[in-house]
């Protein structure tokens, strides 16, 4: 120890508390500082658990792999548009789907209530939204995730029997899964709007507009959306928060098919309006296209690797492959960090809510923001956050995707698979690139930003893996 300290200078390496380094440094050593901190803040339970699970490490290497093969072979395209009581799975007259994990009337946020009251005024189930409120309240109306319906939905989420859906196949395997049609901005049901001008909207897109776009996809075998989100992914989209680039290839190929068909010039016109006026139209796509890319790597034995995300702007909720499907593993949401709208701040914002969060779980969106940067122009930060976002995201996935490939990255792809493990050994979370909605019904949205999952939804999917395998 003496001859170690009578050296002329010491090179010293200073492990978690910056206090002992600066010490040194004040003595005149050269300090390198590790930054450190115990693995899941020091809980000895989740601590025990990780030390189960070690045992199966090879079990769980095997099972991962396969899931991210399966999540890498999907192919989903779409291949038409009904009504959800027509396709979506066990949909009835009184169900409403949402959101999120589970949630009950009486619990749900603002934004919620007020798209789950414009559902039942768009069914005809009440004359107003008074009626509405006592019909909800009588127990009549059945609630359900949309996500357990194979379905997926922005922000509040809300999927009533008679609006309109995206029909999307995974031609590999042949399940399906259904999203809304993106209403644009503004006042929108999915931000809780209610009013007579949003009614009439959802009432144009399933009486005109539909019709429509049906025998424009008749006329394909489906239209792929996984091939044009890995083009759009090169041209600066994320798609999620930003799918200029994704509208507009989508419009490219529809507009073909719609011109095609016998509809009248007056309904072809007003469709393709519709389509052109709203550079989110392609997230309704990319979102039920992510579920079955998720699905098709769900209840694989042993696996760790993330399937679901989703929030239903009180709860964030997580599922893992290797539980299975029936499981949500929820805590409180977050609030959203990002830019907000003028007027607004952060004391207007709901808590984190929606199933966009599906694009993040098969490796887009937020976890390729890489790949776009004047995203950060709409949620905040820099280029140079956005690189390094996507470079931390590697860290806590399984594989990465080829078909993705990113320009930013030398043309990497994006990463897939997010490891439950490592995301808390780790202790880096999933980025979300999200808009943030008004906590009141019906104001709308009020900036964007992005959002973790809360590390609490890991720590009790570990809990539950290590009871079923460990």
């Amino acid at each position: 120890m003496n001859q170690l300290f009578s050296q002329d200078k010491l090179n010293i390496i200073n492990v978690g508390l910056k206090g002992f380094g600066q010490d040194a440094m004040s003595q005149g050593a050269v300090v390198k500082q590790v930054e450190w901190k115990p693995v899941a803040g020091g809980r000895k339970d989740i601590i025990e658990a990780l030390d189960k699970v070690e045992p199966l490490a090879e079990k769980i290497k095997e099972a991962n792999e396969t899931v991210v093969s399966r999540m890498k072979a999907a192919k989903p395209v779409l291949v038409g548009m009904d009504l959800a009581l027509n396709v979506v799975p066990e949909m009835t007259e009184h169900t409403i789907l949402h959101a999120g994990p589970p949630i009950a009337w009486e619990n749900m946020c603002g934004p919620m209530k007020g798209a789950v009251i414009g559902a039942v005024l768009f069914e005809g189930l009440a004359a107003d939204d008074e009626e509405a409120v006592k019909l909800i309240e009588s127990g009549a109306i059945k609630f359900d995730p949309c996500h357990e319906h194979k379905a997926v939905g922005p922000m509040a989420g809300v999927l009533s029997a008679h609006m309109p859906v995206h029909i999307v196949k995974n031609e590999t395997n042949g399940d399906y899964a259904y999203c809304s049609i993106n209403e644009g901005l503004g006042k929108v049901l999915r931000f809780g709007a209610y009013s007579k001008e949003v009614l009439d909207r959802l009432a144009f897109l399933r009486d005109e507009f539909m019709p429509v776009m049906q025998k424009a996809l008749a006329l394909t075998d489906g239209i792929d959306i996984k091939l044009i989100t890995a083009q759009a992914l090169q041209m600066g989209d994320e798609c999620h928060n930003r799918n200029k680039a994704a509208t507009s290839l989508f419009y490219k190929q529809i507009s073909q098919l719609i011109l095609e068909t016998d509809c009248e010039k007056a309904a072809i016109q007003k469709t393709l309006s519709f389509i052109a006026g709203n550079d989110h139209y392609f997230l309704n796509l990319s979102m039920p296209a992510c579920k079955l890319i998720t699905e098709a790597g769900q209840n694989v034995p042993y696996a760790t690797i993330v399937s679901t995300m989703a929030r239903n702007g009180v709860e964030f909720g997580i599922k893992v492959s290797g539980i299975g499907t029936g499981e949500w593993f929820d805590y409180a949401s977050n609030y959203i960090e990002g830019l907000y709208f003028p007027g607004y701040s952060k004391e207007d914002a709901n808590p984190d809510i929606g199933d966009s969060a599906i694009t993040e779980t098969t490796g887009i969106g937020g976890m390729s923001m890489a790949g776009a940067p004047a995203i950060v122009q709409f949620v905040g930060g820099d280029v140079e956050d956005a690189f390094n976002t996507t470079k931390r995201m590697y860290g806590i996935t399984t594989d990465i995707n080829a078909a993705y490939a990113i320009p930013n990255m030398n043309f990497k792809g994006a990463p897939m698979g997010i490891d439950m493990l490592k995301v808390i050994e780790s202790g880096v979370l999933p980025v979300i690139n999200t808009g943030i909605a008004h906590k009141e019904a019906g104001i709308g949205q009020i900036g964007a930003g992005i959002v973790n999952p809360p590390m609490e939804c890991f720590y009790q999917a570990l809990l539950a893996y290590v009871k079923k395998y460990a």
